[in-house]
């Protein structure tokens, strides 16, 4: 997709689905998209959220506000220096009809590190 650089060479996509959820960490520094996400925030770089997210992904989920259901797997993925994670959100139901380019505007920063979910957005949110 044109990404290069030290930080946007070497990136790999993962799905969240009806079945499993997706998480990103780096555990040893903060490796992160920068490319494609910008600066990261604060909290990414954090050894407690790099610590937490490994040994209880589900208790960081909830608090920022994700609560999955049991039957819902967390798998968690560990940047390096030589990988960078992305999560490719859950498409909300209802919205196939839509385009790219408005799907495009749904997905944020944090639905992209997996801390987040697209949620339904209102009738204004798609004009």
């Amino acid at each position: 997709m044109g990404y290069e650089g030290r930080q946007g060479e070497h990136m790999e996509v993962v799905e969240n689905t009806v079945g499993v959820h997706n998480l990103v960490v780096c555990t040893l520094c903060s490796c992160y998209p920068w490319p494609v996400l910008g600066l990261p925030p604060t909290w990414y770089k954090a050894s407690s959220y790099r610590a937490r997210a490994v040994s209880e992904p589900r208790e960081v989920l909830k608090e920022f506000g994700v609560e999955l259901s049991a039957d819902v797997e967390v798998r968690v993925w560990d940047s390096t220096a030589e990988i960078r994670y992305l999560v490719l959100p859950q498409r909300p139901t209802g919205l196939d009809h839509l385009s790219e380019q408005q799907l495009a505007t749904l997905v944020t920063r944090d639905s992209m590190i997996g801390v987040a979910v697209i949620s339904q957005p209102s009738p204004d949110e798609l004009r």
